[in-house]
């Protein structure tokens, strides 16, 4: 069964209805960025899903935070429900929530990467078209233009499925706290909207996993010139295994092995008793991070005096591009023209929490957010031009998929392919 063709809402209208609220939508834009939110420091994350949670009280909804704990040191998880509440079976259970779920999940994040006091050499403004600031693009415009998506929504009438909004606060740092949370309310969902920056212009449907490991080499320390022999060189070793590593990259597949970044060593009159690498691992193919963990698993020295530890793996799968998703990009690239402009589709080498979804099954749709460039970058902005009319998709594609014309079971929860 297809899903509704078309929103209940006219695009132009929706068109017409964001760009009078794009003062406003510019305005929360502002107040986020303002709010700076590293992850690594809880009080000031916790402020900005302060923020957002005011706001979503505001718009009606039923707002829940989820408080790790303390020695974590990472900041509140804001859900929000907007719309009905789901029925319950007699089985205490959501009506949906074993198949053909109804709600449709709303996935960003509100913590970034910049450190306390960038604003001072980074203001967030306005000027040349473009808003700037830290985190504008990534990813607090994104988070915006969902708010007002769902108001302008709920300003023309009740939402007939229910919109979960699900704001991590450590997302940045490889979602550590959220990635349970996310995971159990994605269960729940038809699919899943990710408000991550655009790619260009276009919605991403694939991502690559990410993977990181570390490798401790520890050596035998000697007198470089007394009792060279004696010595067993940590350095010389660690870059047998840097050859090593770097030599399973696969371009073909997808595959990249990356030593970012080494240390080792104490004089040069020494022989090095000690060396580490750190080493970033992106997959297209879930199947490429478990041979890659088998081979980061089987490394050995090849100097017997020298031993290796290897710690990490993969952290987030990557996000193949499936059949659901497809269909939820087609249906968007449909809502796109009738806008008047074209929407493509396309793949990135970086992670974002939509990798988790995509792995369970649920059909993911991201980059969903704004249009801009400079992502952890000092020229970090987004194109204005761009908000009133992806905020407008995003409503669109919202309303087809809340809508009543859409089927009671969303036939799009298909397993990556």
């Amino acid at each position: 069964m297809p899903i509704a063709a078309n929103p209940p809402i006219p695009m132009r209208a929706l068109l017409a209805g964001a760009r009078r609220k794009q003062p406003a939508l510019l305005d929360l834009i502002q107040q986020l960025v303002r709010v700076e939110s590293p992850s690594e420091d809880k009080s000031a994350v916790d402020a900005c899903v302060a923020l957002a949670a005011k706001h979503a009280r505001a718009l009606g909804g039923r707002v829940k935070l989820h408080r790790p704990a303390a020695a974590c040191g990472f900041g509140d998880v804001l859900e929000a429900r907007f719309g009905p509440k789901p029925a319950k079976s007699r089985a205490g259970k959501a009506a949906g929530e074993d198949q053909g779920a109804e709600h449709i999940l709303l996935l960003g994040h509100l913590d970034t990467v910049w450190p306390l006091g960038t604003l001072k050499t980074m203001p967030c403004r306005l000027g040349e078209g473009r808003l700037w600031g830290p985190g504008a693009l990534d990813m607090k415009a994104g988070v915006a233009m969902a708010f007002t998506a769902i108001e302008m929504l709920t300003e023309a009438g009740p939402l007939e499925r229910e919109i979960v909004l699900l704001l991590n606060s450590d997302e940045e740092v490889g979602s550590p706290v959220s990635r349970p949370i996310t995971e159990r309310l994605a269960a729940e969902c038809a699919a899943v909207f990710v408000l991550e920056p655009a790619q260009g212009l276009a919605y991403k449907t694939a991502r690559k996993g990410t993977g990181n490991w570390r490798i401790d080499v520890t050596g035998v320390a000697a007198h470089a010139g007394v009792d060279f022999e004696k010595g067993a060189n940590a350095i010389r070793e660690l870059a047998r295994v840097v050859e090593t590593v770097s030599g399973w990259t696969d371009l073909k597949r997808g595959l990249t092995v990356n030593v970012g970044v080494v240390g080792g060593g104490s004089k040069t009159n020494v022989i090095p008793a000690a060396a580490w690498a750190e080493v970033d691992v992106r997959i297209a193919r879930k199947a490429d991070g478990e041979r890659i963990e088998r081979k980061f698993a089987g490394l050995k020295p090849v100097d017997k005096g020298c031993t290796l530890a290897v710690t990490g793996g993969i952290n987030r799968p990557p996000m193949e591009r499936a059949r659901g998703t497809v269909r939820l990009y087609r249906q968007a690239r449909s809502l796109a023209a009738e806008l008047g402009f074209p929407l493509n589709e396309a793949s990135t080498g970086g992670a974002s929490d939509g990798n988790f979804t995509a792995a369970l099954g649920i059909p993911t749709l991201d980059g969903m957010g704004a249009v801009g460039e400079g992502a952890h970058a000092r020229h970090e902005s987004i194109l204005v031009e761009h908000l009133a009319p992806r905020t407008a998709l995003l409503a669109g594609l919202l309303a087809v998929c809340s809508s009543a014309g859409a089927p009671d079971t969303l036939p799009w929860r298909t397993f990556p392919e």
